[in-house]
């Protein structure tokens, strides 16, 4: 369970990377998963010239969802476990282009926005490479007003760059964990009558 937000981010990162290499006929990757600064404050390297993909916040996602406990075919046992939980990740795209390459980090953004839209999902079926532990990743833009995106801004590093949020939805952990078990004789009610 504890690997499935690396996996996740790790996915679209490698998709990602696939498109733009494509598109642009590159040999390298322009997206790196990365904070925009180290430790110490300083810029980190691996971001120069580059799209940072980078986590900014994780929620708990409070859509009501259900799972039914079932007995599977031929079952004897009804087997009940924890539900899995739904999260939103929010991920920001970031272009680090300066000087004369800040035109190159704008279309490698609309790039992205691009790709989003053409793919505003990924699972199995889309993207084979996806986590079998991860049923699907759901991309929207979230938009942001002048104001919080300032407050972002100002606590991931103090300077703007040309960026989009996006809510990645439904990351789904199920840790597969047993609470309880029943036969199917015990779940089968039976009417008296008079």
């Amino acid at each position: 369970m504890y690997q499935m937000i690396d996996a996740a981010i790790g996915h679209v990162a490698t998709e990602l990377n696939q498109y733009i290499r494509r598109t642009f006929s590159l040999s390298e990757d322009m997206v790196v998963i990365s904070n925009l600064l180290e430790q110490d404050g300083a810029l980190s390297v691996q971001v120069n010239n580059k799209l940072a993909l980078f986590l900014v916040n994780i929620e708990k996602d409070t859509t009501p969802q259900q799972v039914a406990p079932s007995f599977g075919p031929g079952a004897e046992r009804l087997v009940e476990s924890t539900p899995p939980l739904h999260l939103n990740l929010y991920l920001v795209i970031a272009g680090n282009f300066s000087g004369s390459n800040y035109t190159e980090g704008l279309k490698f953004i609309s790039a992205a926005v691009s790709f989003f839209q053409r793919q505003p999902m990924m699972d199995q079926n889309t993207t084979p490479g996806l986590d079998r532990r991860i049923a699907r990743l759901m991309f929207d833009i979230e938009n942001t007003s002048m104001q919080d995106l300032s407050s972002m801004w100002g606590m991931l590093s103090g300077k703007y760059l040309p960026s989009v949020l996006y809510k990645v939805r439904m990351v789904t952990f199920d840790a597969g964990d047993i609470e309880r078990q029943s036969s199917r004789l015990q779940k089968t009610s039976f009417a008296v009558g008079n």
